[in-house]
């Protein structure tokens, strides 16, 4: 209350709205962050990530499909241009931009209509775009559509991991992102399995890859309706000023919790009253503020990160079949032993949920880098089966383990109320990036063959791993607030 005849400005005003809603916010963390790991939880983080599975499904769909979609004369392998738009690289790089769309241009949105809604938007936008893209029969239709599909799973990808951070308790904050990389790279080895079926083939006259694009937009309604179950999140309702919303969902939250385990709650911590800086920020919200003093080095370290990391990840998967291929293999043969590799990529974050939340963050990204790395050059060098498989299964343990720990690890820098836009921005130099990968990898594949490709690949690697280890902070066990705060 204040004295009398003392006048209280606008910035005063404005400051203590923001710490009240600050606290607000706080306080429904902490009480989220003291569930323990019930079936309700669980549930939620099962029910996020079934989204992300057709997420994957189209992302990694271009090794599977590029074979079929060459055969069938629509693109071609390499081009005499480096920008040639009738090849494998334009299919490539119109994914990429249109994610880049989505991640860059639609975080805000997310920030400012909630996570629910734009989550279940995307996955629909997904739906008509892919089924669409299965019709098409010329290079421009193709890559246009395939850019569409991209703008929508841009969306849907910034706002999982959003979701997902901002539900779920600290304490299983990595085991929650794991078993959404468990489910989400489920998709990988169903691709790769119906692509090694139908791509040879052409069911009822029509082509085989044109099938398993029509599987996974069919499939994606299914997972809309389920989809409609989850809550808002309650911390995005209390950043913005809806706090009998959000005291609902959590409220009903804890009762099911409660009914999981049979017992009472623990108390929660009571967030301290926030710094100066956090207090004049959080009334505006504002992209900029990923620029400012507190979050800059991040910002830069994940604008690093995420150049490097598409041309490492992107430039292995997409391209596997292709690698076998001009390494001697036949089309069938090469795609039997991509499926091989793909069975792999559930194993990663399955067997990270024993460790996730056990080891630092930052660690397991870096570890993983260098991982793919070693590996991806002694793909180069092998011939046998045997060792094919095994090199390129290490390749994809370490890229699904470095995964599942960005996802995670993006998401708990920044603050709830730009978290959604501030996670599009940094995710969207990956997507930049992803424009110019599939040419850079065309490019080394026809200057200096496959070893030239991985080396590439490797080298990006490296430069992930070491953005990382000198600017990324520590994250694990810690709540939201307290890493933003």
């Amino acid at each position: 209350m204040s004295s009398p005849g003392k006048v209280i400005g606008a910035a005063e005003v404005r400051t203590t709205e923001a710490v009240s809603t600050y606290a607000v916010t706080g306080t429904i963390g902490a009480r989220l962050d003291r569930l323990p790991a019930s079936r309700t939880v669980w549930m939620l983080v099962v029910l996020i990530s079934l989204g992300g599975f057709f997420e994957f499904y189209e992302l990694f769909s271009t090794a599977y499909l590029a074979p079929g979609i060459i055969r069938s004369g629509i693109l071609t392998e390499t081009t005499k241009t480096f920008f040639g738009m009738t090849g494998l690289a334009s299919f490539i790089a119109a994914a990429f931009a249109g994610l880049l769309v989505g991640t860059l241009m639609f975080g805000v949105v997310a920030d400012r209509l909630g996570r629910r809604s734009v989550f279940t938007f995307a996955l629909l936008w997904y739906t008509v775009s892919a089924a669409v893209m299965a019709f098409q029969t010329d290079a421009g239709g193709l890559n246009f559509w395939r850019f569409m599909v991209g703008v929508g799973l841009g969306v849907e990808l910034v706002t999982i991991d959003t979701y997902l951070s901002e539900l779920v308790p600290r304490h299983v904050r990595g085991r929650a992102f794991a078993l959404n990389q468990v489910i989400t790279y489920l998709s990988v080895p169903t691709i790769a399995l119906l692509a090694w079926q139908l791509v040879p083939l052409a069911p009822l006259g029509f082509d085989g890859w044109r099938w398993v694009v029509l599987v996974g937009s069919v499939a994606a309604v299914l997972i809309w309706v389920i989809r409609t179950r989850i809550p808002e999140s309650p911390r995005w309702l209390a950043s913005h000023g809806e706090q009998a919303r959000a005291e609902a969902v959590v409220a009903a939250l804890e009762a099911r919790v409660e009914r999981d385990t049979g017992r009472a709650l623990p108390p929660f911590e009571r967030l301290q009253s926030p710094e100066p800086h956090v207090a004049d920020s959080a009334e505006t919200g504002q992209l900029r503020e990923v620029f400012s003093r507190r979050y800059l080095s991040r910002t830069v370290m994940l604008c690093t990160f995420h150049v490097f990391q598409t041309i490492g990840l992107y430039g292995f998967s997409n391209w596997v079949p292709t690698f076998l291929v001009r390494q001697g293999i036949d089309v069938t043969a090469s795609l039997g032993y991509t499926l091989g590799i793909t069975l792999v990529m559930p194993c990663g974050p399955l067997v990270a949920m024993l460790y996730a939340d056990r080891f630092e963050r930052k660690w397991q990204i870096v570890a993983s880098a260098l991982l793919v790395a070693a590996a991806g050059l002694a793909f180069a060098q092998v011939r046998q089966p045997v060792w094919i498989v095994l090199t390129g299964g290490l390749v994809t343990l370490g890229a699904t383990t470095l995964s599942y720990n960005f996802h995670a690890y993006q998401a708990e820098l920044y603050p709830t109320r730009i978290r959604a836009r501030a996670v599009g921005f940094v995710y969207a130099w990956s997507r930049l990036s992803g424009v110019f990968s599939g040419f850079l990898v065309s490019w080394a594949l026809s200057r200096a063959g496959v070893s030239g490709a991985l080396l590439l690949i490797a080298a990006s690697m490296g430069i992930v791993a070491l953005s990382i280890a000198t600017l990324g902070p520590r994250t694990n066990g810690r709540s939201l607030e307290s890493l933003t705060g």
